[in-house]
């Protein structure tokens, strides 16, 4: 309880500094004769079609009395109109006026120049983190859309180190293996690398709004044979089919690089990803038991034998 509550202290320092930064504590928003509460309605009637009022209290999560009471202050002012919904009688459709247009003009605009104000004097990577961090907050907070797609790309500069990061820390986690493991990762991506054949061998990016969220590797085991190597997809991806989907797509560029089989090295406790290599027509050839990564496990070998297409 102790620890819960030192987070919610440093949740509200947060909202502190940064509701200050923006100019939100005051009577009014960015020196206007509105609060910011009525600069957020009107900013949901600006850009949502002829909304109904229980459509934004429950966008802003707003009292509905409240922002009945709001709304009827917005009308006496000539900033909206209400028209009934043609669907429903009981219920009217929102809309600002050509007045409450050239009201909220200004002020969106200087809200977008505080912003930029904020943005400007960092450097791309600064920005780029910090939109990072907000995206993060976003969804661990309210989660993301499960329809939201997945995209595949190659790495860029950037992405290694990830992979290195994100391998030590998950497996570390999720099957307790020690620094040893992450090393063995290390070794793999330096190696992809400094002498990646580009004909022959590929590492695929899965993103997911903006963020990492899946990797695999296929390299060059010899001038007949692939190897399947880095499979990992995030915790927040999982049950969406992206490990068959990467999978996949080593096994097609395998066999369009003229591969006669891809071979692969797992781990025993893996079993969902044992089951993904099991389904796309894997068979496991060796067993070896080890402790390799600081606590005793099984590596496996599999096998894909790859049949021409015709």
């Amino acid at each position: 309880m102790r620890q819960l509550d030192h987070h919610a202290e440093a949740v509200r320092d947060f909202n502190r500094f940064y509701t200050t930064r923006i100019g939100a504590l005051g009577d009014s928003y960015v020196d206007s004769d509105f609060s910011l509460t009525e600069v957020r309605v009107l900013y949901e009637l600006a850009h949502r079609d002829d909304p109904a009022a229980s459509e934004i209290a429950a966008a802003l999560s707003l009292d509905p009395g409240y922002l009945s009471r709001m709304l009827a202050s917005f009308r006496k002012r000539g900033l909206i109109v209400a028209r009934p919904d043609e669907k429903d009688r009981r219920h009217s459709r929102l809309r600002l006026t050509a007045t409450g247009r050239r009201a909220f003009a200004p002020l969106d605009q200087r809200a977008r120049d505080a912003v930029v104000g904020l943005l400007e004097p960092l450097g791309a990577g600064e920005r780029a983190r910090m939109l990072d961090a907000m995206s993060t907050i976003r969804r661990t907070l309210v989660g993301t859309d499960a329809a939201e797609p997945v995209t595949l790309r190659e790495h860029k500069p950037g992405d290694i180190g990830w992979i290195v990061h994100r391998h030590g820390a998950l497996y570390a986690e999720e099957y307790g293996y020690d620094e040893r493991f992450e090393a063995l990762v290390a070794g793999i991506v330096a190696r992809f690398v400094q002498k990646l054949d580009r004909k022959r061998e590929r590492c695929w990016i899965a993103e997911r709004a903006g963020q990492i969220v899946g990797t695999i590797f296929v390299v060059a085991k010899s001038k007949t044979t692939a190897q399947l190597r880095l499979l990992l997809v995030e915790p927040s991806a999982r049950g969406l089919g992206l490990g068959a989907r990467l999978v996949d797509e080593v096994v097609r560029f395998s066999r369009d690089a003229g591969y006669k089989r891809i071979d692969l090295w797992t781990q025993s406790e893996l079993t969902a990803a044992r089951r993904l290599y099991e389904a796309a027509g894997f068979k496991r050839i060796a067993t070896k038991r080890h402790r390799m990564f600081g606590k005793p496990t099984i590596a496996e070998s599999w096998r894909l034998e790859l049949r021409p297409t015709r």
